[in-house]
């Protein structure tokens, strides 16, 4: 028998509205990218004061998606990390149920992936040439039956697996840089061909 993989949560209700706001969702995307921090540093990051951020991580403590790193904190300073990796939303049930916090967390995932890609584009001039040629923002037209849609995704997920995750701590070989691969795939509104 499979155990379940530790580094992956799959949302429940109570999952999703704890991560249905951007503050939050950035807050895991942080930990994860680049490893435990207090929530003034994370504060900072965000632009937002340290009184917020802590109110958030301790939102996102409650559900389970981060925890207090007590090898780091001390009486002044608390130290935060992520529980989990990755997480998972799947099962049209969720979104059946509960609408709105599926809406409100995609929002906040979409807000997140622009911000990544105006954060690339506002440091293109002075990235190294060799990263400059890698950048790519492609938008394909397809048309495919739900079953292809849902292959195509899944084949996409299995060649990134092929590639080394980043995770904080771990040494990078020579010349790697952190790089953020965001797949969309975004069925259109039925319209007359």
């Amino acid at each position: 028998m499979n155990e379940p993989d530790k580094s992956v949560v799959v949302l429940d209700a109570r999952g999703l509205r704890a991560l249905a706001h951007p503050v939050r969702v950035q807050l895991v995307d942080l930990l994860r990218k680049h490893g435990p921090s207090t929530a003034t540093r994370l504060a900072e990051r965000l632009g937002v004061n340290s009184g917020t951020a802590s109110y958030h991580l301790r939102r996102l403590g409650a559900a389970g998606f981060v925890e207090e790193d007590l090898e780091r904190g001390n009486a002044r300073e608390r130290w935060w990390r992520s529980v989990h990796r990755i997480t998972r939303l799947t099962g049209e049930e969720l979104a059946e149920r509960e609408p709105e916090a599926v809406l409100a967390y995609m929002q906040s995932i979409a807000a997140l992936y622009n911000l990544r890609v105006q954060r690339a584009l506002n440091e293109m001039q002075t990235m190294p040439r060799e990263w400059r040629g890698i950048l790519d923002l492609s938008s394909y037209a397809l048309r495919l039956t739900p079953e292809e849609g849902l292959r195509l995704r899944e084949e996409l997920g299995e060649v990134i697996s092929r590639y080394r995750r980043d995770v904080p701590g771990e040494a990078a070989p020579d010349g790697a840089a952190r790089v953020s691969l965001i797949t969309e795939v975004l069925p259109e509104p039925l319209e007359e061909p």
